[in-house]
């Protein structure tokens, strides 16, 4: 009988359930052999809203080295994108992941897809940021989500990836950057939200 731990992507419904997993941050090979990462990152002050609309907001390589000043190097939006909708759009980053090279484009789409979106409100989802990763040839490379709980002190994000072709040396690479990029995320979302919606901000 297969773990509970070993969450692939159709069972991504578990995210739903209260309380945590026995793994939140780690990494692991799977049955499958994807390599699966992990990462909680416990974000003060900021809510769901705030991480969807950064996504949104994310413009270029300037904005992008905001989040991780060392290791973003390169971005850029398809067609499809347009000021504060990512949903349906692609971007193509560069960046350095466990030291090594990354070049991959990110489809994000909507998490309805996979998720089932009426049991959000119970679960005090405030975001959930889905997307499918491709290399540069358009060959399938990975899916990712970003799933944001609202919370007492702020909100929560709990990352998972799917890594198709990886060795075991690129799921810590992953964990270590996402933690960081994420760790960043937290700490200066808060202001740069209440700077950009003055109006709006609660």
């Amino acid at each position: 009988m297969r773990s509970k731990s070993d969450l692939p992507v159709e069972e991504i419904n578990q995210l739903l359930e209260p309380g945590y997993m026995s793994i939140e941050t780690g990494y692991y090979r799977l049955p499958n052999g994807y390599m699966h990462v992990r990462v909680l990152t416990r974000m003060p002050r900021c809510k769901g809203k705030m991480v969807d609309w950064w996504f949104g907001y994310i413009k270029d390589t300037e904005t992008y080295k905001m989040w991780h000043p060392k290791d973003h190097l390169f971005f850029e939006w398809d067609d499809k994108w347009s000021p504060g909708h990512y949903i349906g759009a692609s971007h193509t980053v560069e960046e350095l992941v466990g030291g090594q090279l990354l070049k991959v484009r990110i489809h994000f789409y909507d998490p309805a897809e996979s998720f089932d979106g009426p049991r959000f409100e119970k679960a005090k989802v405030g975001a959930a940021i889905c997307a499918r990763v491709y290399n540069l040839q358009g060959v399938p490379d990975g899916h990712l989500i970003h799933f944001v709980r609202d919370t007492d002190f702020g909100c929560e994000m709990r990352s998972r990836f799917w890594l198709f072709q990886a060795p075991d040396i690129a799921g810590l690479g992953m964990m270590t950057h996402c933690m960081q990029e994420m760790g960043n995320l937290a700490d200066f979302l808060p202001d740069l939200y209440a700077k950009e919606n003055k109006s709006r901000y609660k």
